[in-house]
């Protein structure tokens, strides 16, 4: 029998709340978590991203939370501004039948005034990142006193961020008998340290990793270098009509500099990472929203909790370190039922971080082809044919007759009149491209993978590899023919012994003298 969100032990209020969203039975880690935090345990919930994991602390903390008393009874410590922007809607959401809850996200960036005069007014949740909590603790506008309950979510990626001291702090300040929940995607040694120092025989819920990603997205992989990976961009984008897509890259400097390059080549683009103002940020966010901005490119930190329905693409601009980050990555796309396509650029040994990527995900990445510059110049062609067919069906064009008539008694002909305008209409559809070195290079829909060369039983140096003492694949040891030390640098080839010398002196003359 399937549980029920019912059967969990939840509040009517927020058994109302939850129907009201839709959501009908709790994922796996809210079945097993939600009655574990009511009865008043410390948990550790091992959980993958996108398993409801927020729902599942969420709706005990909730449950927890006394409307009356106007001051801070939860505390959600996050990775990023992002995510607990992300976590405080979701509580929002959750709650929206507890009249008079007060929930307030803290987090770096933001006026530090206006969240200390919410948590002044009587915030019951707060949801914030390390840093930011211990401004407010030094400032003595978070009261802890009354905190209840504690929340790490994402703790081995706060650990992974250098946090550790910082939320060390902050528990120790918290009250000796709250309830601590920890949520991580992973279990490490610094996150046990973690879970002993600052937890009281807590109950470990690990669900078992599924398929990381959804079948909705088309996952695909490109070989391209460096130099070359804003025109590949470029040539994909034009194949699309006009989609909608964020671009992924590892460091604050790439973003700027592909932003840059997309831009001189027409594309609406603009950029989010960690050096941009979070106001900033958020009127980029709005701007990709409405549509203003087609092409978001960011950092995995500042997209963190990015949310976002009608993302056509991700790029992979620099394949991510993390197989985790490329989960959160592609996650973006194929939402809502939608479907998706995630687009990765690799080159030379990053081929090896993307088979650990292809067993993190238990998914296959395909292999495709660069296309080429005429393969681009067709669709754009085709675009621009298909969009005047429309205005032709449409007849929203007869305001521009005047110009016609005026070019016809020019003694132009009507096709080269026509001809002009499809060769301006092709012309300012984005610069034209340049040719790269992968063009000239042949295309293997399926190239061999394996281990590092060197190491493997068949490697380039391996023990079947037809190299080495080892020949073919028949495993036998074959001896090296001898081959006499060379005479350089004075050395002196070594004199066989004759059989009656050999009996003589048994073993060859020391070469030293034994001191006395």
């Amino acid at each position: 029998m399937d549980t029920t969100f019912t059967d969990l032990g939840l509040s009517p209020q927020l058994l109302d709340g939850i129907h009201k969203l839709g959501f009908e039975s709790p994922s796996p880690i809210q079945a097993q978590t939600i009655p574990a935090i009511l009865s008043g345990k410390d948990i550790v919930g091992l959980s993958q991203t996108g398993s409801g994991k927020t729902a599942a602390f969420g709706l005990p903390a909730l449950q927890a939370v006394d409307i009356n008393q106007k001051e801070a009874q939860v505390l959600v410590l996050c990775p990023t501004r992002e995510l607990a922007v992300q976590v405080c809607a979701e509580i929002h959401r959750l709650g929206s039948a507890l009249k008079g809850l007060s929930a307030v996200p803290v987090y770096g960036g933001a006026p530090i005034d206006r969240q200390m005069r919410a948590m002044r007014k009587g915030a019951h949740v707060i949801v914030g990142t390390p840093g930011r909590v211990m401004d407010h603790l030094r400032r003595r506008s978070l009261k802890t006193d009354g905190i209840k309950m504690c929340i790490l979510d994402e703790a081995d990626r706060m650990l992974d961020m250098g946090f550790r001291e910082d939320m060390e702090v902050i528990l120790d300040q918290l009250p000796a008998d709250r309830q601590t929940l920890f949520f991580s995607a992973t279990m490490n040694k610094s996150v046990q340290g973690l879970i002993r120092a600052f937890s009281h025989e807590a109950v470990e819920i690990s669900i078992e990793r599924k398929a990381l990603t959804v079948d909705t997205i088309a996952q695909e992989y490109y070989e391209v270098r460096n130099r070359s990976k804003i025109e590949v961009m470029c040539r994909l984008l034009d194949l699309e009509t006009k989609p909608r897509g964020i671009v992924f890259c590892n460091t604050k400097q790439m973003v700027e500099d592909a932003t840059e390059a997309l831009a001189a080549r027409g594309y609406l683009a603009d950029r989010i990472h960690g050096d941009i103002a979070q106001n900033n940020r958020e009127r980029v966010i709005k701007k990709f929203r409405d549509g203003s901005v087609e092409l978001l490119v960011a950092t995995d930190v500042a997209a963190r909790g990015l949310d976002i329905d009608d993302v056509d693409v991700v790029f992979n601009y620099d394949l991510p370190y993390d197989p985790e980050d490329y989960v959160h990555r592609i996650g973006r796309t194929g939402r809502a039922g939608r479907s998706g396509k995630s687009i990765t650029f690799v080159y030379g040994r990053d081929i090896y971080r993307l088979e650990a990527i292809e067993r993190y995900t238990r998914q296959t990445i395909r292999r495709m082809r660069i296309p080429s510059l005429e393969e681009v110049e067709g669709r754009k062609t085709d675009n621009v044919f298909n969009a005047v067919r429309e205005r032709l069906e449409s007849g929203d064009y007869k305001r521009h007759d005047d110009w016609i008539e005026r070019l016809l008694d020019a003694g132009h002909t009507p096709t080269d009149i026509a001809s002009a305008l499809f060769d301006s209409f092709s012309k300012a559809d984005n610069s034209g491209g340049e040719e790269i070195a992968e063009d000239r290079e042949p295309f293997e829909a399926n190239p061999k993978k394996g281990g590092k060369p060197g190491k493997g039983k068949k490697g380039k140096r391996g023990k079947f590899s037809g190299k080495g003492p080892y020949k073919g694949n028949s495993g036998k040891f074959e001896k090296k023919p001898f081959k006499p030390k060379s005479n350089l640098a004075g050395a002196k080839p070594k004199k066989k012994f004759s059989d009656k010398k050999a009996k003589k002196n048994p073993e060859p003359k020391r070469r030293f003298k034994v001191p006395k």
